[in-house]
């Protein structure tokens, strides 16, 4: 059996549904807000585009998928992050959705050539953010290397990057990063993973960049820099070190097709594309055909975004009036400071309003300079994928439990 199953820590949900055992919530319409899957509607022009090509399902799909895909993908890159031509079909791979590959890619890239038998050495760490997406933290885990975890800053909501002492850098053989976060929805600066980038040529470790949340954003004028953008500005024509993964999940409302990709290094592009050869992760064909006409529109996707951009705008002014709230600059997340603990806050918002949320303290772990400490503690997390209707609802119950729950506390305030 492999020993990183052993380490494992239960997922957020699974002790979510813990909290809430037991529990008998009153008889009103439940709002569940704690979990990122986009509720809004798929687009119809894919929907049309996958039903007719479904006689697809006859034939193999290869790995690498078809050149039309890649080139639809590239295509897209170019024009959304100004890479001119620097992007070609061959530093593109169509994955399953982004989760399987932000596991796989760890599996793939780490612990690296630096730490090749090496049995007796430490584990190589794995960098990641905290709080952070726990595919991040399982995938070192279960790949033999130790997640070290980069504590966000409370103001910006970013890693501390600064923090990490030179040896760590000297040995990572990984760092993922999520730009918008997950769950702080901070947005990376161009600079930043220009740095990182200058990093990782240093050290020779692969960055990962997660930019799922991408395409959700709330200044038309300012779209989130990525990876390979960042790459290209410090004078990294290769890409060498650096993937970026995308997915049409959170940016089409189609988490369903579980359909993405990844780009960066044609080399390691090439490199990953083996690896999920023997692992068998080829995209079915009519999922391909209908993820071209998603990747090659951008007009659903500015829809999109004016939805979620009226949710914030909605619900931001109900509940500053009991929360300090700050729209984030990506994403659909709140990441709400609570007035008390995180777990009591979640459980007693559903227990008295049947709304449901995530305590921060299920996305961190314990600080590594500071055991006491957990970045994610006295945080829930509260996703706006519900509709306009329902989340102004929840923002309105959760105003009023906060009044009545904490009203002596924040009077004292």
């Amino acid at each position: 059996m492999n020993p990183g199953l052993d380490q494992l820590q239960q997922y957020p949900f699974e002790r979510l549904n813990a909290l809430k055992a037991g529990l008998t919530p009153p008889p009103v319409s439940p709002i569940v807000m704690a979990i990122g899957e986009p509720k809004h509607e798929a687009p119809d022009f894919v929907l049309e585009t996958l039903k007719k090509s479904l006689g697809g399902l006859s034939i193999y799909p290869l790995t690498a998928g078809t050149p039309e895909l890649r080139e639809a993908i590239a295509g897209w890159l170019s024009r959304r992050f100004q890479l001119a031509e620097k992007i070609q079909a061959c530093h593109v791979l169509p994955v399953n959705g982004t989760r399987e590959a932000l596991f796989a890619v760890a599996q793939c890239f780490a612990p690296g050539p630096k730490h090749k038998g090496q049995a007796a050495a430490p584990p190589p760490p794995v960098l990641m953010p905290n709080p952070f997406y726990q595919i991040y933290e399982g995938a070192a885990l279960l790949c033999g290397a130790r997640p070290y975890y980069i504590d966000i800053d409370s103001e910006s909501g970013l890693p501390r990057y600064e923090d990490v002492p030179e040896s760590v850098w000297q040995d990572c053989t990984l760092l993922y990063v999520c730009t918008p976060g997950n769950p702080t929805g901070a947005v990376m600066p161009l600079e930043l993973l220009g740095e990182l980038v200058k990093k990782a040529l240093k050290y020779n470790f692969v960055i990962a960049s997660d930019e799922c949340y991408s395409e959700l954003y709330f200044d038309e004028g300012a779209p989130p820099a990525g990876i390979l953008q960042a790459a290209l500005n410090v004078g990294n024509d290769g890409l060498e070190n650096c993937l970026a993964f995308h997915s049409l999940s959170k940016r089409s409302s189609l988490p369903g097709m579980r359909s993405g990709f990844v780009a960066g290094n044609a080399n390691l592009i090439e490199t990953f594309r083996l690896y999920r050869t023997y692992q068998g992760g080829a995209m079915p064909p009519p999922i391909q055909t209908a993820s071209i006409a998603a990747w090659n529109d951008e007009a659903h996707v500015q829809a999109n975004r004016a939805l979620y951009r009226r949710k914030f705008q909605e619900t931001a002014p109900v509940l500053a009036e009991v929360l300090p709230v700050t729209i984030p600059a990506g994403g659909f997340y709140y990441w709400l400071k609570t007035p008390g603990d995180d777990k009591e806050f979640a459980r007693e918002l559903y227990r008295r309003t049947n709304v449901t949320v995530l305590p921060g303290s299920y996305l961190a772990r314990g600080s590594l300079s500071d055991e006491t400490y957990s970045p994610g503690r006295g945080y829930v997390r509260m996703a706006l994928v519900a509709t306009a209707e329902e989340c102004l609802e929840a923002a309105r119950r959760t105003r009023d439990f906060v009044k009545e729950f904490y009203g002596a506390r924040l009077a004292e305030a």
